[in-house]
């Protein structure tokens, strides 16, 4: 009992001395006064043959992994919206104060260039960690964010928590790292965090002296009134947050400080590529909502990107699954923002045009939001400079090449390989079919191999149709059939991103989906039908109208679900609120907004994020901001949380 007692008062010891180095730049004791602890420690642990859950020796990282679970999040991790320039910020911020009415309080952070970290903590130990994946779920990253020193693997909160944060490497420990013997040289910081964090090896990750910036609390069962209190609650909480957190309530002040942090930005120790400006009042946020993509009171402003200038050696036409044909310019290879260029892309002909872009002509090219290599303009023409040829024909197979608007496209893009390829690759992807083991390279083999031609021909394929294909043994010709057979059942907004409709995106899908909730209903929907829905414009809807006159679409459609892919449509529930469209605002007295949002939908209602004409009823509770305003304005019904209670017969 006394040696116990001693291991938890010298892990409690550890971590305090751990905090305030790690998480408050703060040392308090030598090193090897720490060292002398911790020798103790592992004594202790060796004699009594177990450790502690919150034990810093659990941060050495000497497990090495078979692989990545894929884990789903408990909230869902949204992107932000994104802004370039003062006039566009000016613009978004003048949004907000027409919705409020004033200027609400917003708070100006560091915008972190690294990689997501999500963080789940449960009776107040370290459940779980993983990586932003595609918002709902990531990959299970647990053991390798153990390795990380100021990452809390205890806290005092004892309830459900998520957290959000940014993994990064500080530029000097990137220098550091270099500067050891026998090392691969790291690229950049960005780079370095990915690589560690996704390496199976936690002994790699914990070498790169990573640290995690926590700045949101994703899903906690408590709430807050503004964002302020979530980054003291952190802070309490021992979790490492930004110094950079400042609140304003003017806009030529916010706009001034973040001139500020620009200019300081190489300065840093760390990479940013930006600053977020957030609503700090939680009720503003809710009453603002969310789009399908990112929350609607929140930005980032991005900084310029950084630019530099090269010699385009050539430019290629590459086929995309619609069949248009999209240049790409082969340039002389060169360092931007740490990583090697040698590709850019090419809007269409008609931009190459526009800025006289030519072969061995050299040129300005950006990495566009620190991301896509993009050609700006022209620096200079040479004596070697030629014009860049518009094609004829399709460089993939030949068919003559049609124009449509600015675009150019494959008049045979039924039958041409890349666009074909390209289709079922898109088919495939995680948000469509979700089919896994079908990559873009597999897919290709398959095609060569005479095997695939068409969607349908993926739910034909058989463990025979792989014999011979270098490459595929039995595990993974058994897994690639199986996630096949997985996928039949799947949702009617996947269904429709699937097919790869022109201009109808995950967003759109799921629009379609939540109306019309049947294949059947959204094939037959009119023009009329498709206008009525929120931002469905008419390319959109003629797009879709397009899609279905054809009837070789309808025809493989039908034959997909002859084949067996199941949609599980969406289905209206009978109930005392059926036929009804309900906003929910301000702060309920008993219930929390997911619970009621759950109880009108098991009751036939349908819950929308913002007051229009075609909502039913609104209900109302405390500190009900702008929704409330407006709904008023309209003549709509306005209940409170126990008139929701009654109509429902709870």
């Amino acid at each position: 009992m006394e040696a116990k007692e001693r291991m938890e008062r010298l892990v409690e010891t550890l971590n305090e001395y751990s905090y305030q180095y790690y998480t408050l730049d703060n040392p308090t004791v030598a090193d090897a006064e720490y060292d002398k602890i911790y020798d103790e420690l592992v004594a202790l642990e060796k004699s009594l043959g177990y450790t502690l859950d919150n034990s810093p020796t659990k941060r050495v990282g000497d497990v090495v992994l078979k692989g990545f679970n894929s884990v789903r999040h408990l909230g869902r991790l949204y992107s932000l919206d994104k802004c370039q320039t003062k006039e566009s910020l000016s613009a978004w911020l003048d949004k907000l104060v027409k919705f409020c009415g004033y200027m609400p309080k917003c708070s100006l952070e560091y915008k972190f260039d690294g990689l997501t970290i999500n963080l789940v903590y449960n009776d107040g130990i370290l459940q779980r960690a993983s990586t932003r994946g595609n918002g709902l779920e990531g990959e299970d990253v647990t053991q390798q964010v153990k390795t990380i020193k100021c990452v809390p693997l205890k806290i005092d909160y004892k309830g459900l928590l998520e957290v959000q944060g940014e993994g990064i490497m500080r530029l000097s420990a990137l220098v550091e790292y270099n500067s050891r013997e026998g090392v691969t040289p790291l690229k950049n910081a960005r780079n370095a965090v990915a690589g560690a964090i996704r390496n199976l090896d936690t002994k790699v990750t914990a070498s790169r002296k990573l640290e995690v910036i926590c700045y949101n609390v994703n899903y906690v069962e408590r709430e807050f009134a503004k964002g302020c209190e979530m980054i003291e609650f952190l802070r309490s909480n021992k979790f490492k947050v930004s110094d950079e957190f400042e609140l304003f309530d003017e806009k030529a002040a916010l706009i001034g400080a973040l001139d500020g942090i620009q200019k300081s930005r190489d300065e840093l120790d760390f990479l940013i590529d930006g600053a977020v400006i957030k609503v700090d009042d939680t009720s503003i946020r809710e009453d603002l909502g969310y789009t399908e993509k990112f929350p609607k009171w929140a930005v980032a402003y991005k900084f310029p990107a950084q630019e530099t200038t090269t010699t385009v050696k050539d430019v290629i036409w590459q086929v995309s699954r619609t069949g248009k044909l999209n240049p790409l310019a082969l340039v002389e290879p060169v360092d931007l923002a740490g990583v090697t260029v040698s590709r850019a892309t090419l809007s269409n002909i008609s931009e190459i045009r526009r800025k006289d872009i030519r072969i061995g002509s050299r040129v300005f090219i950006r990495r566009s939001n620190d991301v896509i290599p993009e050609i700006t303009g022209i620096a200079q023409h040479t004596e070697e400079s030629r014009q860049v040829e518009q094609p004829r024909f399709c460089p993939a197979c030949g068919a003559p090449v049609t124009e449509e608007g600015v675009f150019l496209k494959c008049s045979n893009a039924k039958n041409c390989a890349p666009a074909i390829i390209s289709a079922m690759t898109h088919f495939s992807s995680r948000d469509a079919m979700d089919i896994d083991g079908l990559s873009e390279k597999t897919l290709e083999t398959l095609y060569n191999e005479g095997k695939l031609n068409h969607f349908v021909d993926i739910y034909k394929l058989q463990a025979a149709d792989f014999e011979g294909i270098e490459g595929f043994g039995d595990k993974k010709i058994g897994n690639i059939i199986g996630a096949i057979e997985k996928s039949k059942d799947t949702t009617l907004d996947r269904f429709i991103y699937a097919l790869g409709i022109p201009n109808i995106g995950k967003k759109a899908a799921k629009q379609l989906a939540d109306e019309f909730k049947t294949l059947e209903s959204v094939r037959n929907a009119t023009y009329f039908d498709l206008k009525a829905l929120d931002d469905f414009g008419d390319i959109m809807a003629n797009g879709l109208l397009d899609y279905w006159a054809d009837g070789k679409h309808g025809e493989e459609v039908d034959e997909l679900l002859s084949n067996g892919v199941r949609i599980a449509e969406k289905s209206t529930i009978a109930g005392a609120l059926s036929g009804k469209k309900i906003v929910l605002t301000g702060a309920l007295p008993t219930l929390k907004r997911s619970k009621a949002k759950e109880l009108i939908e098991q009751n036939g209602g349908e819950v929308a994020d913002s007051v229009s004409k075609s909502v039913n009823l609104v209900v109302a509770g405390e500190d009900a901001g702008s929704k409330l305003a407006k709904a008023q304005k309209l003549g709509i019904e306005i209940i409170d949380e126990a008139q929701l209670l009654v109509l429902i017969g709870d």
